[in-house]
């Protein structure tokens, strides 16, 4: 499987042009290599070229991970003396002889930190932006990551059933909030969750990014749940919206707009189809019903080692999906002062169409 990737990587690299590409830690350089590291004040490193022997560059204390690397490449490891970096640097990027040509990064991943040793390293590179290689790896999933995505899913799922018995008039946002977080853990998530559970009710769900507040559940309130799980590096983003007792015409009109449009989001996706068509699938039904102002964000997004990546399910983007690419559809109503409704699913696309991963019901639901 790495050795797929890498072949892909360099396929993608000579197409854009790209002498080499540098990817500091973060999901990209666990795709290429299997390895885990984080982000630190300690920087990691690993350069790939098209026709030479990789190099990483790390500090000593993280050697003993490249055991379990699956291809060779030549470490450069430094030790607790940050004026020695630079030298180390030099060093490894002067081993792979680059003089000149394209440098391809990461912008929303590389710091400061480390761009800065890698310039003052490289000579005359041009440190560019890499996005399309590392969107065209990472945006079309192989079979095991699919089926590592869906027990992501499986495991929110059945962590939120086992969440909501305890969800009634008078229990905090931040109390489900955190019975939900121990529930994903004893479900099976991993202990790095993609994000903190969003719970928030009433007025607060008219905040899309909410954070859970000491607010307590009323009567009447609709309520929103937005939580995912992670799996072997894989994650789910998943919401659904309750009614807690019984909710006013308005509550239950406006989420039978989003149910309906997060129908037509997911019905939407096919190969060839480009993602502003998905977007504008789900928000005419919003806008139909005139609610198209309190929509406020985009359909969706990629989701896979992140919660968020390509492909961007939004109204400008004319990228067209291709089967095995994997996303959101999350269209969302939010009346400010009085409450929010929002319907996500995590969607696979097929050879002809698309399948919703998640399975949970999206008709409202009362608890309480």
């Amino acid at each position: 499987m790495v050795a797929t990737r890498l072949q892909r990587l360099q396929k993608y690299m000579a197409g854009n042009g790209l002498a080499a590409v540098a990817v500091n830690a973060g999901p990209s350089l666990t795709y290429l290599t299997g390895l885990h590291f984080h982000l630190m004040e300690r920087p990691v490193v690993m350069v790939f070229t098209l026709d030479q022997e990789p190099i990483i560059i790390l500090p000593e204390l993280e050697v003993a991970k490249l055991d379990h690397l699956a291809f060779p490449a030549k470490v450069y490891a430094y030790r607790e003396s940050p004026g020695l970096w630079s030298k180390t640097f030099g060093d490894a990027l002067a081993e792979l002889n680059l003089t000149h040509g394209k440098v391809g990064v990461e912008p929303g991943r590389l710091r400061l930190l480390e761009y800065n040793y890698l310039r003052a390293a490289g000579g005359d590179m041009d440190f560019t932006d890499g996005s399309g290689v590392f969107t065209a790896l990472r945006s079309i999933k192989d079979a095991q990551e699919i089926a590592l995505l869906r027990r992501a899913v499986e495991i929110a799922e059945t962590a939120l059933e086992a969440t909501l018995p305890m969800v009634r008039i008078g229990v905090s946002e931040t109390e489900i909030a955190g019975e939900l977080f121990l529930q994903l853990i004893r479900h099976g998530s991993d202990t790095s969750l993609p994000f903190s559970p969003i719970v928030s009710s009433g007025p607060n769900g008219a905040n899309p990014h909410a954070q859970p507040s000491a607010r307590q559940l009323a009567a009447g309130d609709l309520l929103v749940i937005d939580w995912g799980a992670s799996f072997s590096g894989y994650v789910s983003d998943l919401t659904r919206t309750f009614a807690v007792g019984e909710i006013d015409a308005e509550a239950a009109a406006i989420h039978e707009v989003v149910q309906q449009a997060n129908g037509a989001g997911r019905a939407a996706g096919k190969p060839d189809v480009s993602c502003a068509a998905v977007d504008q699938a789900a928000r005419q039904v919003i806008e139909d019903a005139g609610y198209g102002r309190y929509f406020t964000h985009r359909t969706g997004h990629g989701i896979g080692m992140e919660c968020h990546e390509d492909p961007y399910i939004r109204g400008d983007n004319e990228q067209v999906l291709e089967a095995k690419m994997t996303y959101t559809v999350e269209p969302g109503i939010y009346l400010p002062g009085r409450n929010g409704v929002r319907i996500e699913d995590d969607v696979l696309v097929t050879a002809d169409g698309a399948e919703s991963l998640s399975t949970m019901s999206r008709k409202i639901r009362v608890v309480g």
